[in-house]
Order: C-alpha cells, then sequence, then structure tokens
C-alpha cells in the first residue's frame, strides 16, 4: 500500500528533473558520459540517474548499468 502512494509522486518528480530522494535538480549534478546515454549522479543523495538522450526524460539507473 505504502508503494501505491509513493510511486506517483516519484514519477512526478522525475519528470520535472528532480532528484527522487532528495528533490534538487537534477540537471545540476554530475554528469558522467555512459554508452547508452549521459549518466547523471545526484550531488547530495548520491543516487545515479540516466537521461536518455533520445526523449531528455531522466530514469533510475538499474543494477547492470552502475
Amino acid at each position: 500500500m505504502f508503494k501505491n502512494v509513493i510511486a506517483p509522486v516519484q514519477a512526478w518528480l522525475l519528470s520535472q528533473g528532480r532528484c527522487v530522494g532528495c528533490g534538487t535538480d537534477l540537471s545540476l549534478g554530475k554528469s558522467i558520459k555512459h554508452s547508452k546515454g549521459t549518466k547523471i549522479i545526484c550531488k547530495k543523495c548520491s543516487r545515479i540517474f540516466i537521461k536518455e538522450s533520445e526523449t531528455d526524460k531522466y530514469r533510475r539507473a538499474l543494477f547492470e548499468e552502475v
């Protein structure tokens, strides 16, 4: 039940380009080139995100991509 409440909020934050943990703007994070796209690392909470190059949307990185 708790996940049903949190998931839409996290999806909204990612659509706005913000970190799901601390809410900071992901464009301010450290950017590292990745083979399939750009890897973004949040400064405050060290979560790793992937910016899709063709759609310019963010998503959480999978374990295989880290």
